[in-house]
């Protein structure tokens, strides 16, 4: 049996996703060369037309089999970037985009890459370049972005409360003037 997809690839991530979660992780493809970047928005079309009508899973989700069309359609683009595809890169950003700016308001392991948004797309393209055969894309990129983030500085606002609720930050704040140097 041959398991093709829309570009005429070997469907890899079809069949190690029908594996045990244990035999996933041991899964290695053949180490590929460096990758020449091309431009091909066709093959992009192929992904996003077959699927057209339910373009909205990218950014909203109603139930469990939205999800799964959505980890589908994101791992298809991912895998077309791996490849080199341009165009497959700038869709990649733009729906991931999208998904991780909410996760930075809903989840608090994340919340620090709030002041950090000009490194989001570095970070996206790395794990897509990253990324192999177990589990979502998203799911890894989701543990990625809050490891990433523990190494994150914590912003604080000189408008935080603090004792509390009784003072501000910025009453707090001492200055040269109050030391006395002797």
């Amino acid at each position: 049996m041959h398991i093709r997809n829309e570009n005429n690839h070997i469907d890899w991530d079809k069949i190690t996703s029908k594996l045990d979660r244990k035999f996933q992780k041991r899964w290695r493809r053949y180490r590929t060369p460096q990758v020449q970047e091309y431009s091909n928005p066709e093959q992009v079309d192929r992904i996003l037309q077959k699927d057209k009508d339910k373009m909205y899973v990218l950014f909203a989700l109603v139930g469990e089999e939205d999800k799964k069309l959505q980890h589908t359609l994101i791992i298809k683009l991912v895998r077309l970037g791996q490849r080199g595809n341009i165009e497959a890169k700038e869709h990649l950003l733009e729906y991931v985009t999208f998904i991780t700016d909410d996760w930075i308001d809903r989840y608090p392991q994340i919340y620090r890459w709030k002041e950090y948004t000009d490194e989001v797309p570095n970070k996206i393209v790395g794990c897509m370049k990253r990324y192999r055969y177990t589990g979502s894309y998203l799911g890894y990129l989701f543990r990625t972005r809050g490891y990433y983030a523990y190494a994150k500085p914590k912003l604080f606002s000189l408008d935080d409360n603090i004792l509390e609720g009784t003072m501000k930050r910025i009453e707090k704040v001492e200055t040269e003037e109050h030391y006395q140097y002797y």
